[in-house]
């Protein structure tokens, strides 16, 4: 027990960034998750977040620093980019919609390849975007996501009823964005689709609390999981997601048959 508590606490320096990282994340993310499953664009957050990562692998070959400020404006302008035309597609083929995302996470992801072809660090690059980096995030990083963060929770619970469709894709664009440097592509996918997933059952005034209490002890138990057995931090977080989610799911799920036993 001693031996746990001082690997624990040895490992600490490193994982608490991480956790703060986990926690910025999810305080965007569930909510957006819950807007992006009531629509029913699921893969929306893949899409946009491989064609950030494009923004950041395009300006990054072309010499700039990864965590500069001209591959953040790079990232985001192309996640923008594909929040505007996915705007525009869902106007005028909304009955095809999902099946655009797809094929637009499908060309982000493949033209990544291609401009990585000919670099000898590309599939390192490409791993680091994928599965992120999150036990090695800076302050500044955190800083910034944490000044973008606030400024997205004012505008959506200040005035979501009034941001509109163009408003919703230019805020998940600009937040993915972020995020996907935080903690790669597959962190983003499950902290925005499994507590949405999760919580569905249950009712409308609990969903969000419950969402951030889930994604929130994901990234604490995954994280310190990681740290003791000496695993990838990623992939351990997205399972712990997963099983954590799905007790959640299912202990909604009796509530709610309850509930309707006794009406």
């Amino acid at each position: 027990m001693s031996t746990l508590v001082n690997t624990l606490f040895d490992d600490f320096s490193i994982l608490w960034p991480a956790m703060i990282a986990g926690v910025i994340v999810t305080l965007s993310h569930v909510p957006l998750g819950q807007q992006v499953l009531a629509r029913g664009i699921v893969f929306i957050d893949l899409a946009i977040a491989q064609v950030a990562g494009l923004g950041v692998i395009g300006a990054h070959s072309f010499g700039f620093e990864v965590g500069g400020w001209i591959t953040q404006a790079a990232a985001m302008g192309a996640a923008l980019l594909g929040g505007l035309l996915l705007t525009w597609t869902e106007r005028k083929r909304p009955e095809v919609q999902e099946a655009l995302i797809g094929i637009l996470f499908v060309l982000a992801s493949t033209m990544q390849i291609l401009v990585l072809a000919n670099d000898p660090h590309g599939g390192e690059d490409l791993k680091d975007l994928l599965a992120g980096q999150i036990l090695w995030v800076s302050t500044d990083q955190l800083l910034r996501a944490a000044i973008l963060t606030a400024i997205f929770l004012i505008a959506w619970f200040g005035f979501r009823e009034r941001i509109g469709r163009v408003g919703f894709y230019v805020l998940f664009a600009l937040m993915v964005t972020v995020s996907v440097q935080l903690v790669g592509v597959y962190l983003v996918f499950t902290s925005l689709i499994v507590p949405a997933v999760a919580t569905y059952r249950y009712r409308v005034s609990r969903q969000l609390a419950i969402g951030y209490g889930l994604a929130i002890a994901s990234y604490i138990a995954g994280l310190v999981l990681s740290a003791i057995n000496d695993l990838p931090s990623s992939p351990v977080v997205v399972w712990a997601m997963a099983l954590i989610g799905l007790l959640v799911h299912a202990v909604g799920k009796d509530a709610r048959e309850k509930a309707h036993a006794a009406q």
